[in-house]
């Protein structure tokens, strides 16, 4: 699915979020800036936007890793547009079996990732395994709003306009449906922080932003 959309996934994500997913990213950046991480994970890294905003932090390596061939080759063109392929490399792995060692990253990111993940409490085990003690996460994920009037508007925009949009662009209306499916699936907030505590993490934190339309988890291990 992912590969088939590899191709106009960049320009969906800025028109449906309206641009918004960039200052998402910065925000993702900014839970990170005093841990001075020097090796950073992206895990389900697709076309690499996470890794290119890691580089802010100026880190000594980033490595980001995806189970679509289709999205890396994508975000290898990107960061080879910027010169950037000393600092970022990318690799085919599968989020629940990292190709790391233990204790291998300062900090481990996941943009809207986790929804995918087929057993999350492994692909977080996983997670902890690899980021060394005291290493820090930082985890975007969508999440659906509460406000009246947002949850309805959202759940709209979500169920109707999403894949519709996404039909035209990518001509997979499937795909899009699946995102719609995927966040209403997913188990946020205390739910969430509960099982990535049952999988090691310590001080799981989360914060809604934009209106609760997605919401950022923080934790450390």
């Amino acid at each position: 699915m992912f590969d088939n959309i590899s191709g106009k996934y960049d320009f969906l994500n800025r028109s449906l979020s309206f641009g918004i997913d960039v200052w998402w990213r910065k925000r993702m950046m900014k839970e990170l800036r005093q841990v001075h991480p020097a090796k950073i994970l992206d895990v389900a890294t697709g076309t690499a936007d996470v890794a290119l905003e890691a580089v802010s932090l100026k880190p000594e390596s980033i490595i980001g890793i995806d189970i679509s061939e289709g999205m890396l080759s994508i975000g290898r063109i990107k960061i080879e547009k910027r010169g950037l392929s000393q600092k970022i490399s990318l690799q085919k792995a599968d989020s629940e079996n990292l190709p790391f060692e233990n204790d291998s990253f300062d900090a481990v990111t996941v943009a809207f990732g986790v929804r995918n993940f087929e057993n999350l409490e492994k692909g977080l085990s996983e997670i902890n395994r690899v980021l060394k003690p005291g290493g820090k996460l930082v985890i975007l994920e969508f999440s659906r709003p509460s406000l009246p009037v947002i949850k309805q508007v959202y759940d709209f925009y979500f169920r109707t306009i999403c894949p519709w949009w996404g039909k035209i662009i990518s001509s997979d209306f499937s795909a899009y449906k699946y995102l719609y499916d995927s966040v209403r699936a997913f188990p946020e907030g205390k739910d969430f922080t509960n099982i990535a505590a049952s999988a090691g993490m310590k001080e799981m934190k989360a914060k809604r932003v934009t209106l609760g339309i997605v919401s950022l988890y923080t934790g450390v291990k």
